[in-house]
């Protein structure tokens, strides 16, 4: 309060000693009491310390925001150095963070600003082991159209048929596609947890931002086309359309031990392997539905189409595919082509669910393109595991004809190494172990079952 001047002692009926006694607070409360605010200098002297004071306060908490705001205030903290190296990496690297994670508005802005304290509580007490979006901090679709158009009807590559506005409509979350488009997928890869997060650079992000997890993969599209089919709308779950915290899932397993723990070690391991079991033969039953809707050989009555020419415009059916007996004669090009023909034919790729994977060997391989080498084994390990293939090759082969006389005639048809190679796709010589991991035959059928005694080039 010295702006005011120093009060006349005469006129100040408090004692020396009562100064003393009263307390900082209370003695410049009576001080600002005591102005006479009838003279206009006062009142000018308190509008510009009041001036001043905005201009501290308001330039201040600008500045803090600012600073807060930028991308490089992200970096300052080690864990989120995989979420900014891959930032820097992306298509999004000219746009702030906060341009994504927060919706627009002021309010909006001081909301999430007061909720990330608990960030500086989660940096000082102790780092998470892995970043994972959650539901409430999901993009918005707000965030995605303060830059793009709704209006898009086919995607850049002019290949893929997409009716944006449709989507968004229907509330869709952009991010149910698009959730890999700055950060790659990194919590569903695995790869940003504690133990690698030094790994990231910006050198590094390069060969770790993998084109095949920037776009949607075909998976996402069919495994949302295949659940509305089914009557669901399955972005209604937030859950659907963000990355699985693995601290969520660790929590449910340690609920359902605690469930099963009345349960004998045999018993629950017995209901587990018949758990598993069950799944994968549903998820393969349900896999190969879907690749027959796709090539057109099983119709059904359905608000989308899963044939492939629905969402696809350049896609086209190779020329080399409508030749004479391609059916029966394919064999031979998959062995030498087989690289070729798992760009297409390829279940993994249909699957919406991503991998784990090793940084390590992302970094050490890059994205090295591995040269094929005809390889008649790998052909056979892909045609028994391949959905695209069993789809086709579960059903008897026409060249087998009735069974009693293909029993008796089709010694012949096995005479050489290049004719057993193409038996053992489909066939087993042995029984197969039980519990055995080796890759099954998608029958099961095998040699050894009538010929007990061995074969003949055992004997040689």
């Amino acid at each position: 309060m010295a702006i005011w001047g120093k009060k006349n002692k005469d006129k100040d009926p408090e004692s020396r000693e009562d100064r003393k006694k009263v307390g900082l607070i209370r003695g410049l409360w009576r001080k600002f009491r005591g102005i006479d605010w009838k003279n206009p200098v006062n009142r000018w002297k308190l509008l510009f310390v009041s001036l001043v004071g905005c201009i501290v306060v308001f330039g201040g908490g600008y500045g803090v925001l600012t600073m807060t705001n930028s991308p490089t205030f992200c970096a300052s903290c080690h864990e989120m150095a995989p979420e900014y190296s891959s930032y820097t990496a992306s298509a999004h690297n000219q746009i702030s963070c906060v341009q994504c994670h927060i919706k627009p508005g002021f309010t909006n802005m001081i909301t999430h600003k007061m909720k990330s304290v608990k960030e500086v509580y989660y940096h000082v007490t102790g780092v998470p082991e892995q970043i994972v979006q959650t539901e409430e901090e999901a993009v918005s679709n707000e965030n995605c159209l303060q830059c793009h158009s709704k209006n898009r009807l086919v995607t850049a590559s002019g290949d893929l048929k997409v009716n944006h506005k449709g989507h968004i409509e229907k509330d869709i979350p952009c991010i149910t596609c698009h959730a890999g488009v700055v950060h790659a997928k990194m919590a569903t890869r695995g790869i940003n947890v504690e133990e690698v997060r030094g790994e990231w650079t910006k050198e590094s992000a390069q060969k770790l931002m993998e084109k095949k997890y920037l776009r949607p993969n075909m998976g996402t599209c069919i495994d949302c086309h295949d659940k509305v089919n089914n009557g669901e709308k399955p972005w209604k779950d937030p859950a659907y359309n963000v990355p699985v915290n693995p601290e969520e899932v660790a929590k449910k397993l340690e609920e359902k031990d605690k469930e099963a723990a009345t349960t004998t070690v045999a018993t629950k391991e017995s209901e587990n392997k018949e758990s598993t079991e069950a799944t994968a033969a549903a998820h393969d039953e349900k896999t190969q539905e879907i690749i027959l809707q796709a090539i057109g050989k099983q119709k059904k009555d359905v608000k989308i189409s899963m044939e492939c020419k629905t969402c696809h415009r350049q896609t086209e059916i190779p020329k080399t595919h409508r030749t004479v007996n391609w059916s029966n004669n394919h064999g031979g090009t998959a062995i030498e082509q087989l690289d070729k023909c798992v760009n297409c034919h390829q279940d993994s790729k249909w699957v919406r669910a991503i991998p784990k994977e090793d940084i390590m060997s992302i970094l050490k391989m890059g994205n090295q393109k591995v040269k094929y080498t005809p390889n008649v084994t790998l052909v056979k390990d892909q045609a028994r595991t391949n959905k695209f293939c069993s789809a086709c090759h579960a059903d008897r082969p026409s060249g087998h004809g009735e069974s009693d006389q293909w029993l008796t005639d089709h010694a012949a048809k096995a005479k050489t190494t290049s004719q057993k190679a193409e038996c053992m796709v489909c066939h087993d010589r042995e029984k197969p172990k039980a519990g055995s991991t080796d890759v099954k035959a998608p029958t099961d059928v095998y040699c050894q079952y009538c010929h007990r005694t061995g074969f003949k080039d055992d004997k040689k």
